[in-house]
């Protein structure tokens, strides 16, 4: 019956619009609850996985919060649905009875129907269900017309040409994660003014099936009754909501276009850091950058994460003795060379 499936909550949205913070005060609200995360990162390294696993989770057994947390590597998880997710999955169902709650992070490279469609997989269906896709929106990115870093030239070539919007992959990947969604959040609504907010929830609406709401929130602070028991049941319906991706191979997928690679630092200044970020997305096509920073004379791990010309950061933790005190960026863009990039960051910091 229904009501003894497990509901899975999917959040996707595109980079750096605030999906890990979502989870975490999802995470932080769950008392009680015994909640699964599977975190899938585009990239290298895990650092979406290691930030939620500061996170306490209510479900104990063997391993603590680490062996909640599932985190699937090499690539988006619509390329590796069939090979990885299957089987964890598999391993939820078999304890079914100690979960009441599945969470699911996607990459911000994903296309989320895909991954709603594996939930009517027979092992899988009769077990859980897709309570909701919640679509996490970057407010500024789209008040701003785009979703990639020089947010000027973007702009410029859809004064001139709008279809040519329509030719990035970003824009399709935007739109094809607002088709999945049974939930749109507009996050960081407070970095906009009534006005520049009321056109970003009209441009998102014009993308939207009638019956799928859309909710302003900062930094993800939502209650937990809005984002949980939707009772959607996505994947009952997910094949009616059309998307760009529907008819692709996938030896034409675009995510073939998007490059993430890793680059180590020493111990490095804090503002010396950020100017030669800055810097560096002015110069290469990078869409995303994220890490933890050794600073010195520092006991905290500093976390940077930006998008384009805006970073965030704050410190997270302290660091570890066992830990040696390093900085360690992931860096996602469109034909990037590693090794200029990687030279210039080390140049600019030495």
């Amino acid at each position: 019956m229904q009501t003894t499936k497990i509901p899975a909550t999917i959040v996707t949205g595109f980079l750096g619009s605030g999906k890990t913070t979502l989870m975490r005060h999802i995470l932080d609200q769950a008392k009680g609850l015994r909640v699964a995360v599977i975190v899938n990162e585009f990239g290298e390294l895990g650092i979406d996985g290691e930030i939620l696993k500061t996170c306490a989770i209510g479900c104990k057994e063997e391993g603590g919060a680490d062996g909640q947390i599932y985190e699937l590597a090499n690539g988006c998880m619509c390329c590796t649905v069939q090979e990885e997710f299957f089987p964890v999955m598999r391993e939820l169902v078999a304890r079914r009875g100690d979960l009441d709650q599945i969470l699911i992070e996607t990459s911000g490279l994903a296309l989320p129907k895909p991954l709603v469609q594996a939930f009517q997989w027979p092992e899988i269906r009769n077990a859980c269900t897709v309570d909701a896709v919640i679509t996490v929106v970057d407010s500024p990115a789209v008040a701003a017309g785009t979703f990639a870093a020089h947010p000027e030239q973007v702009d410029e070539q859809r004064k001139q040409d709008p279809n040519l919007d329509h030719e990035s992959p970003l824009h399709e990947l935007f739109e094809d994660q607002l088709a999945s969604a049974d939930l749109v959040v507009l996050n960081k609504a407070d970095l906009l003014d009534a006005d520049a907010l009321a056109r970003v929830r009209a441009e998102v609406a014009e993308e939207l099936p009638p019956a799928v709401k859309i909710v302003e929130a900062n930094s993800g602070q939502l209650p937990l009754s809005v984002l949980l028991g939707l009772n959607a049941e996505a994947e009952l319906h997910i094949d009616s909501r059309p998307t760009h991706h529907d008819h692709e191979g996938h030896e034409d997928h675009d995510h073939d276009e998007f490059d993430s690679f890793h680059v180590d630092l020493p111990e490095v200044e804090e503002r010396a850091l950020l100017d030669a970020l800055n810097a560096l997305v002015e110069r290469h096509a990078v869409l995303r950058i994220k890490g933890f920073v050794a600073i010195p004379g520092k006991p905290m791990r500093l976390l940077v994460q930006g998008v384009g010309k805006r970073f965030d950061k704050h410190f997270d933790r302290a660091w570890r003795s066992d830990e040696t005190r390093s900085t360690r960026l992931v860096v996602i863009g469109q034909e990037l060379d590693q090794a200029i990039i990687a030279n210039e960051l080390r140049t600019a910091l030495a």
